[in-house]
């Protein structure tokens, strides 16, 4: 398909096909021009793009999700008006929506659904902390991603908890969808998180049952049950439903809005409990509570929620005091009369509503699924029925009814329509035409039509490099989902492979390129690995196919990476050896003797090499440091003189003991010296 043949919105968003349609708005598949990638663009359609009402919920839609970034909701891009209508651009979400699953395959596992739930429960926590409430969640609003990760969409009739506005149609209007409205949605009152937290009670219980709690004739019929009748335990239809699930739907799904988990955030906590084998919080409450209270008690589900309520309301403020027990017993017959009046009133008003609703002509619907579309007919032409017929691809064969609304043996006044979903085969799709396009816009485009692809390049001189020049299966044909189309890519005129020239000197690298009818050019780089003058790798590298003559860029080693030698003489030994290694040097240091005292002592006195040469990273520097020399030691020797006395010739008396005998003058004093005084 050519540029000229799609509609672009704003010059920017290509559209391609339609992905749905809803009540009030298309989805269609598009193609984001300036960021190149797939969005879709939900637009409002024509018949309310007049209506102010209409209008203002779309834009509201647009600006209650714009600022909602979060991984289990659909992110908002822009919105904006062209010709008349209005479109919101959104995330492309490439899966299906619960209900679809639902429709397609059934009930999911327990803990298939749990955790599609958790996520749910997340995307809303995150609304509801930006104080958005959704009203609307049910399984058409919740997409799956191709990894299976939840994501819920459609903020049509969001609602900041801090708006006045309830809503914006005429006065008594509920909006939203009445098979997961919440009883204070049903009832016209307030809403607020939790309203999102019963709906999401009604999601999951389909989820693991195959079908909604309620269903009725009418959406008002709907309606009144959500507000009046207890859910029957999934457990009743789904045997091996584990109970800690169970207490956590019917928690979500309580008459009050206190009943229910306060926060999405606590719902989320107590489905991960499940899904982690650990009791819940709804488990426990359940255990706790009193016989009588427990879901699906008979005197439980005897008492209309709404008339519960009121009595509940109106006798709080005595729950704190205990009254004497003759007062006591005239209050409980009081509250047993007023009770019996409110069961009347009530019986009353379902007469009313009953037959309101009969107008005694009902007639029972047939069950048409599974018959020829003409068989069909004749058992509703026979009820006394009219039907409307939509056909959807299906592995059934073309003819055969796939659903129908209402479901079989249900009760609807005689001339009312069924709806039919008829089978229109398997899936053909129109394959689109992509040749002259570029390469990644032919991708883009199979893609987003629902078929894979597979590229095959050919040498041409007729057509630009990156061109789509042929394709097969051909435009225009039909073919399944996901069927390859093979699509041929110009390449220019002819194609060489780079050869391998890493490793090589750099002349034998020159001549292998200037071989293979290349050219080159080069850039150095310091390499620890590649010798010098040798290649250490090619743009493009080996084996790439580019077009001939192209320029390979070379990048040759200069051998490893020289590195300046810093000057550190004169510094300290620590400081020295601390700068020389952090540059990337290893250090040889060699102590030098200098006398005590010397300035030069713990300091480098010379270095090899010297400060400013270069050398390459990893060499030694040879650094030589002062080192004092040891003290010396001085020894004193002291020198002891012996003397001796000789006995005097006879008759002269010997010196007393312990003198000694001085010669006196010169003799004496040469004595005293240790001198002969004789000379000899």
């Amino acid at each position: 398909m050519a540029d000229n043949d799609l509609r672009v919105l704003n010059d920017r968003y290509e559209i391609h096909r339609r992905l749905a349609r809803g009540g009030m708005a298309q989805v269609y598949l598009a193609r984001d021009r300036a960021l190149d990638r797939p969005v879709a663009v939900k637009e409002l359609v024509p018949e309310f793009a007049g209506d102010p009402s209409f209008v203002e919920r779309f834009r509201r839609e647009a600006q209650a999700a714009a600022n909602l970034s979060h991984p289990n909701i659909v992110g908002v891009y822009d919105w904006g008006a062209q010709d008349g209508t209005y479109f919101i651009v959104m995330e492309y979400i490439d899966g299906p929506s619960l209900s679809r699953v639902l429709r397609a395959d059934g009930p999911l596992h327990p803990r298939r659904a749990a955790e599609v739930a958790a996520e749910v429960a997340a995307g809303l926590g995150f609304a509801h902390s930006r104080g958005v409430v959704h009203r609307d969640v049910k399984p058409g609003n919740v997409l799956l991603t191709r990894s299976g990760a939840a994501k819920v969409t459609d903020f049509g009739i969001a609602r900041a908890m801090s708006s006045s506005d309830e809503d914006l149609t005429q006065a008594g209007s509920v909006m939203g969808t009445a098979t997961y409205f919440s009883p204070e949605q049903a009832q016209g009152l307030p809403v607020d998180p939790r309203s999102d937290l019963y709906s999401l009670g009604v999601v999951l219980y389909e989820l693991v049952t195959g079908r909604p709690p309620f269903s009725g004739d009418s959406p008002l019929a709907i309606a009144y049950k959500h507000v009046q009748d207890t859910p029957e335990p999934p457990s009743t239809l789904i045997s091996d439903l584990p109970p800690s699930l169970e207490a956590v739907i019917m928690k979500l799904m309580g008459k009050r809005p206190d009943d229910r988990y306060a926060t999405a955030e606590d719902a989320r906590a107590d489905l991960n409990r499940f899904l982690a084998g650990t009791p819940t919080i709804a488990e426990r409450e359940l255990v706790a509570a009193p016989v009588g209270a427990m879901v699906g008690n008979d005197a439980t589900a005897m008492q209309p929620a709404t008339t519960v309520a009121s009595v509940v309301d109106e006798d709080e403020d005595y729950l704190d005091e205990e009254p004497p027990e003759e007062e006591g017993r005239k209050r409980t017959w009081l509250y047993v009369a007023l009770l019996v009046l409110l069961l009347a009133l009530l019986g009353g008003a379902l007469w009313w509503f009953a037959t309101s609703l009969d107008d005694g002509d009902l007639v029972t619907v047939p069950s048409v699924v599974g018959l020829q579309l003409e068989q069909a007919e004749e058992r509703l032409e026979a009820a006394e029925l009219r039907w409307n017929v939509t056909r959807e691809p299906s592995e059934l064969e073309p003819g055969v009814v796939i659903a129908q609304d209402p479901d079989r043996d249900a009760e609807v006044e005689r001339d009312s329509v069924v709806e039919l979903m008829v089978s229109s085969g398997p899936e053909v799709l129109e394959v689109p035409d992509v040749v002259g396009r570029t390469q990644d816009e032919a991708q883009f485009i199979l893609t987003a039509e629902g078929f894979s692809f597979r590229v095959v390049q050919q040498e041409t001189d007729e057509a630009e490099s990156g061109v789509v020049i042929a394709q097969d299966p051909e435009g225009g044909t039909e073919a399944p989902p996901e069927t390859e189309v093979e699509i041929v890519v110009a390449t220019g005129p002819g194609t060489v492979i780079v050869p391998e020239v890493a490793g090589r000197p750099l002349a034998q690298a020159q001549t292998a390129l200037q071989e293979a009818g290349l050219r080159f050019s080069e850039t150095s780089a310091p390499s620890s690995d590649v010798a010098e003058g040798t290649v250490i790798s090619s743009d493009p590298g080996a084996g790439a196919s580019v077009p001939v003559n192209s320029v390979v860029e070379l990048v040759v080693s200069t051998g490893p990476e020289q590195v300046e030698v810093p000057n550190v003489v004169g510094q300290t030994e620590a400081s020295a050896e601390s700068l020389l290694r952090e540059r990337g040097f290893d250090v040889a240091v060699e102590p030098q003797s200098v006398p005590a005292g010397d300035p030069n002592a713990g300091r480098v006195i010379s270095q090899d090499p010297e400060g400013g040469q270069s050398r390459d990273a990893g060499a030694t520097v040879g650094i030589v440091v002062g080192a004092e020399a040891a003290p010396t030691t001085t020894t004193t020797t002291t020198t002891t003189t012996t003397t001796t006395t000789t006995a005097p010739p006879d008759g002269e008396a010997s010196p007393p003991a312990g003198t000694t005998d001085r010669p006196s003058g010169s003799n004496g004093a040469a004595a005293r010296s240790g001198v002969d005084p004789g000379g000899s």
